[in-house]
């Protein structure tokens, strides 16, 4: 394996990627962003995303995994200076072996398988972007179709995002899109085709329990935000509104954590059936 390029400064390619970790702006312009972790670099790869660059750390003994991964990709590698590997990999005692230059899919929804049975995740206005790899990671657990992030919102390609999402970023379908009406659009759509799509919302005071509600039905599923819950648009254009049993003094749930509980009570009712 031999490198094409070899950083060992803060120069300006240095100072690109550094820009990756806090600068929104500057990944949508480049249309690229960077991935920590072995999971998710193992998963981008073998998944196919398009592979920019894979950053190695010159000063380190590299170990079979990452050798093995990079002859597995054709994108350019890098020998990066162990201490610059340390300030981009965002942890606190060690540089990574590797780090990797992943190139974002559009934000189509068509990306967004729509079988007879879809169960599609609608993630509004999320500020945290670890709640938004938390729900893409539970999405991918409980067999969703894709996730939709609407309105306003955090940055699923965030540093946190992915992390939080330990990989499941690069396999579930997520698609980011500017307010509700091209994702009701696209659910008229899927109706036309035959499908009938049923817009389900998660809120605390909704008119029937979780557990009550048939979730083996084609489902698009909301989950509002961290603080405000569903905009009024959202809860407008809901067919049902659905609400998590709860016990003690905690009157609500984290929006990532309700949504994952919900999630599992769709996967659970469906697996139910599928077994009847």
């Amino acid at each position: 394996m031999v490198a094409v390029l070899r950083v060992t400064t803060r120069n300006a390619r240095f100072q690109q990627w550094e820009a990756l970790l806090s600068n929104r702006t500057k990944r949508q312009r480049g249309g690229e962003f960077l991935v920590q972790g072995v999971r998710p670099i193992r998963m981008a790869i073998q998944l196919g995303w398009q592979v920019r660059q894979v950053l190695y750390n010159a000063d380190a003994h590299l170990s079979t995994w990452a050798h093995e991964t990079l002859d597995a990709t054709r994108a350019t590698k890098v020998a990066v200076a162990g201490e610059l590997m340390f300030e981009l990999g965002g942890k606190m005692d060690d540089a990574p072996e590797l780090l990797a230059i992943v190139a974002m899919p559009d934000d189509d929804l068509s990306r967004i398988p729509t079988s007879p049975d879809i169960l599609a995740v609608v993630f509004d206005r999320p500020t945290s972007p670890g709640n938004i790899g938390t729900l893409i990671r539970s999405a991918d657990a409980f067999g969703a179709s894709g996730v939709i992030v609407t309105g306003h919102a955090a940055d699923v390609y965030d540093p946190k995002s992915v992390r939080a999402s330990t990989g499941s970023l690069f396999s579930v379908p997520v698609v980011r899109v500017p307010s509700h009406r091209p994702v009701l659009d696209w659910v008229e759509t899927i109706r036309v085709d035959g499908v009938d799509v049923r817009v389900v919302g998660t809120d605390e005071h909704g008119e029937a329990q979780a557990t009550e509600y048939d979730f083996t039905q084609p489902t698009l599923m909301l989950v509002g935000n961290e603080t405000t819950g569903l905009s009024s648009a959202w809860r407008d254009a809901c067919d049902h509104l659905v609400r998590i049993p709860m016990a003690g003094m905690a009157s609500s749930l984290n929006a990532a954590t309700a949504g994952s509980v919900v999630l599992y009570e769709t996967a659970r009712q469906r697996a139910t059936k599928e077994r009847a």
